[in-house]
């Protein structure tokens, strides 16, 4: 039996968006098992945590609201690497750890 498993942060999603994500999941998963038998044997759990349980680099998340300033950051750092690193080690050459 397919077992999928969603977590989310608290609160973000009503009910029937979490109803019509797991339909969705479902219809996904019967897409890639390959016959609609499988429909009834999908398993979805969704998950919603705290949001004093995530981290995101390093610090607090605070939901939604601090989305914006999460992917500010992000974009001050992707804009700091020299060049379009593709490996591992040239991306560490490119974004060497800040001490």
């Amino acid at each position: 039996m397919p077992f999928v498993n969603v977590k989310l942060v608290d609160g973000v999603f009503t009910p029937e968006e979490k109803h019509a994500m797991a339909k969705a999941l479902t219809d996904v998963m019967v897409k890639f098992e390959g016959s609609e038998a499988f429909r009834e044997v999908v398993w979805v759990l969704i998950e919603e945590l705290h949001t004093d349980g995530w981290h995101i680099g390093g610090r607090p998340f605070e939901g939604p609201k601090s989305l914006m300033d999460t992917l500010g950051k992000a974009k001050a750092v992707y804009e700091t690497i020299n060049g379009r690193p593709t490996t591992r080690e040239e991306l560490a050459q490119a974004a060497p750890v800040r001490s």
